[in-house]
């Protein structure tokens, strides 16, 4: 078996999966990006494996704990993001930088950030 075929993919799901991370702003679409890029490493993992003959195996006793680490993340990724928008009424990541913590010497004004808010909207309109 050529190693390259699978290489290759894996470098195109990795590809695509980086370019949703960085492009899309839906956080649902994020996480489903980092699922891709994982799975691309999977691919490798395996192709290496058996491309090496390895008797131990261990690049598919990786790829096993990359899905078990791939499982909670969607799990726990997905709880927050729905959570977030219950909250919020958005997943869009871009509107998520409201949600930094304040210092706790800088007093929390909620006039202040209706007042920011409300700017930021008709800057935007």
């Amino acid at each position: 078996m050529h190693l390259v075929y699978p290489a290759v993919l894996a470098v195109l799901l990795f590809s695509v999966g980086l370019y949703g991370v960085l492009a899309r702003r839906n956080a649902i679409l994020v996480l489903m990006s980092v699922e891709l890029m994982l799975n691309a490493v999977n691919l490798n993992l395996v192709a290496f494996d058996v491309w090496m003959r390895d008797t131990l195996h261990a690049g598919q006793a990786l790829t096993l704990f990359t899905i078990a680490i791939a499982a909670a993340e969607i799990g726990i990724g997905l709880a927050i993001v729905l959570m977030v928008y219950r909250n919020r009424g958005t997943s869009d990541v871009d509107k998520l930088r409201d949600t930094a913590e304040r210092p706790d010497d800088e007093p929390h004004d909620p006039d202040a950030d209706a007042a920011a808010r409300a700017q930021k909207a008709e800057a935007t309109a």
